[in-house]
């Protein structure tokens, strides 16, 4: 049996696979993203994590000394050093045993994307990064935080939207459909109101403010050039993310890259087609698993024993839930 947890803003998914690529158990929480949880802290993880393992455990009909290996995919690994020893020692406290590794949940996205097989993964949910690999060797790109980062992200499109609100309310910008959109969804009784909601009632939230991306896509669908504008410039800076990605890994030229996407920006058709323009001269493809199987995946492979393709196969012809995989970023 292979563990794989899958962190996110929202809820903290698990997966047991085990060596014939069957799905022997599922279970999710709430979010292990610690950060954005000023009242409880680190400790926040310790008790999705208990919680998940003893439900998956449960689902599967095993105990946690039955796993072979666990990947856990956590938010924020990595980006407060003093905080890795306590990440790193958590799911020992769970699983009874040291047959485990952490790292970002970003690993997840590019593990189950790709197969946990050399190339590059782009996520953009809330928050926007990529992580690829060749060779062994593991490079992140992005995932710098909303405040001066995460380009391309829900987050990045959102407040762009809202910028372009304002601007359009003050006669800035020549209204278009993304005005009536914002209106609409935030039922303001003017325009200065969005000030109240994002600051007052959301108190700067940074999911609550993601969340308004998909009236930016109501915008552009319904013809507003500007939210066009704001989607096509989201593909080209994932994009981006992916080139730097490449070269830091050292993909030779003219050698062809495996890159796929997960995150539920790229639902989105113009975000994915802005994205899919600058992929000229890499092997762009569709995702194969789901971020959560796909650190499944990643701990049969840091185990020594990744699972075979007919393993592979029969895991992609069952179904698995989208999770919290969707990609929180950072």
């Amino acid at each position: 049996m292979f563990l794989g947890v899958d962190g996110g803003g929202t809820k903290t998914a698990f997966c047991l696979v085990d060596r014939d690529g069957n799905v022997a158990g599922q279970a999710r929480t709430a979010g292990s993203y610690y950060f954005s949880q000023a009242s409880e802290g680190i400790g926040l993880v310790e008790r999705a994590l208990e919680q998940g393992v003893a439900s998956v455990c449960a689902d599967a009909g095993i105990e946690p000394s039955d796993i072979a290996y666990a990947f856990f995919g956590l938010p924020g690994y990595g980006e407060a050093p003093g905080d890795i020893p306590v990440l790193d020692a958590a799911p020992r406290a769970v699983l009874g045993h040291d047959r485990y590794a952490c790292d970002n949940d970003t690993v997840c996205g590019w593990a189950g994307s790709l197969g946990a097989a050399d190339g590059i993964n782009v996520l953009s949910g809330t928050g926007s990064m990529t992580y690829g690999e060749r060779a062994g060797r593991g490079v992140r790109v992005g995932g710098w935080g909303e405040l001066f980062g995460d380009e391309g992200s829900a987050y990045w499109i959102a407040v762009r939207g809202l910028n372009a609100f304002s601007r359009m309310s003050d006669g800035r910008l020549p209204e278009g459909p993304l005005a009536e959109v914002f209106r609409r969804h935030l039922a303001l009784a003017s325009d200065l109101n969005v000030i109240d909601v994002v600051f007052n009632q959301w108190r700067g939230s940074r999911g609550d403010i993601a969340a308004l991306t998909p009236r930016v896509v109501e915008a552009a669908d319904l013809g507003d050039e500007c939210a066009a504008a704001i989607l096509s410039e989201a593909g080209r800076e994932l994009a981006l993310l992916v080139h730097a990605t490449r070269d830091q890994l050292g993909f030779e030229p003219g050698e062809r890259v495996p890159v796929s996407y997960s995150g539920g920006t790229f639902k989105s058709r113009a975000v994915l087609s802005a994205f899919t323009r600058d992929m000229t001269g890499y092997e762009l493809r569709r995702p194969l698993y789901e971020p959560v199987v796909g650190a499944a995946l990643y701990a049969a492979k840091l185990a020594g024993t990744p699972l075979d393709q007919s393993a592979l196969d029969r895991l992609r012809s069952t179904p698995v839930p989208t999770t919290a995989g969707e990609g929180e970023g950072t």
